[in-house]
């Protein structure tokens, strides 16, 4: 009954989250019995026990906390890969429109596996630990999906006797938190001899955190400054719990990490993007490598190729409302004369800028920031506007 409760709450409404009748089907992340100890409010989201929010703080408190100091974000339900071989770069590449070849060893970069359409079946995080090894974080949402294309893929690449070994890591075996805000990596500094001053945005390395080996990635899902960090599953916990000494840094759950991704004008896979969806529709192209670009040879490459140099009828945008209810995934906008001209397909309520946001797909002659537009809300028509993302500005720790 707690459940669903929980569930029928408009923060649930929001990120999505199913909750089945039988809990315990439910798979526990290394921090389950961290989050019952600090007073989680979990609920089962893409088959993991994840909190919501804890009984410390709101929502709203939570995202402000994020973005005044700092947060962990259990993030162990996602992917992890390992990916070795001599060939693993020339793999990857035949799925993703990424240029791996022309990254250093230590960097990442987020992409997207196509589909022969240009659809997108999942967005991903991939890092060139070397020449011969890849490190992969992807959606949980997208696990088996993900699993299947990676394993499917590299046969047929290990047919034509080329060498790949994939490594998927459960739950059991690595555990993920992101360390989130400005106060974030001061705080991990102080427990780890890695120089963080010189880890910047999108790139990765082998690390001691509190004693313990882990990969610090600089990156996350908020817009702020901070880390993603792989850890040993039984050694999660204590990686935590030493953060938490600070008085900087506190938990954060499911639905601040929502609101502020989406203040971020970063996408939720299976909202805002999806394999009906191409790169350059989601306002994605940047994802399209130069190099790529001129080769041609990733699944779908005619289709975007083609778009990008004519354009496409739809388009991912922001849109921003200063006053009343927030829309959410469905809800239409509509143009000033009624013609319904694209929809939404995540909004919520902006602790930061005070109104609501949302982004969703509008028709490409509507696209222009600043163009007014209604949004059908409860079958009420309300005044709002196409609007720039991010709509906060990303904090990113670049080399300059």
């Amino acid at each position: 009954m707690i459940c669903r409760n929980i569930i029928r709450s408009k923060i649930l409404a929001r990120i999505q989250v199913r909750c089945y009748s039988d809990v315990g089907s439910s798979k526990k992340t290394p921090l389950y019995n961290l989050h019952e100890k600090y007073g989680g409010k979990l609920v089962d989201f893409a088959g993991f026990l994840l909190p919501v929010q804890y009984s410390d703080m709101t929502v709203s408190a939570s995202h402000l906390f994020t973005r005044n100091s700092g947060s962990i974000f259990d993030v162990s339900h996602m992917l992890q890969t390992s990916v070795s071989g001599k060939d693993c770069i020339p793999w990857f590449e035949s799925i993703c429109p990424v240029d791996l070849q022309g990254m250093s060893d230590g960097s990442s970069s987020l992409t997207v596996f196509l589909n022969q359409k240009g659809g997108i079946i999942d967005d991903l995080i991939v890092t060139r630990v070397s020449e011969k090894q890849l490190y992969i974080v992807s959606n949980a949402g997208r696990l088996d999906v993900d699993k299947s294309h990676m394993i499917e893929t590299s046969e047929m690449y290990r047919k034509k006797n080329k060498d790949i070994s994939i490594d998927f890591f459960d739950v059991t075996q690595r555990g993920l938190i992101a360390v989130q805000g400005p106060k974030a990596v001061q705080n991990i500094q102080r427990l780890t001899d890695t120089p963080l001053e010189n880890l910047y945005f999108m790139t990765s390395r082998l690390g001691s955190v509190a004693g313990v080996d882990c990969r610090i990635t600089r990156c996350g899902y908020t817009g702020e400054d901070g880390v993603e960090i792989s850890i040993p599953a039984e050694k999660t916990e204590r990686v935590t719990e030493a953060l938490l000494l600070s008085d900087d840094i506190k938990l954060a759950g499911l639905g601040a990490r929502d609101s502020l991704r989406l203040e971020a004008g970063l996408c939720l896979y299976g909202n805002d993007i999806d394999e009906g969806v191409t790169p350059v529709e989601a306002n994605l192209t940047w994802l399209i490598a130069k190099r790529r670009r001129g080769e041609a040879n990733f699944p779908g490459a005619e289709i975007i190729l083609r778009q990008i140099k004519e354009g496409v009828t739809k388009r991912r945008v922001g849109v921003r409302m200063e006053t009343g209810a927030p829309a959410r995934k469905g809800a239409l906008l509509k143009s000033l004369n009624g013609e319904v001209i694209g929809n939404v397909t995540s909004g919520c309520p902006s602790p930061s800028l005070g109104g609501n946001v949302a982004m969703g797909y509008i028709l490409e002659q509507f696209k222009k920031v600043s163009t007014e537009i209604n949004v059908n809300i409860r079958n009420k028509d309300s005044p709002c506007k196409v609007a720039k993302m991010p709509f906060v500005p990303s904090k990113y720790y670049v080399k300059k």
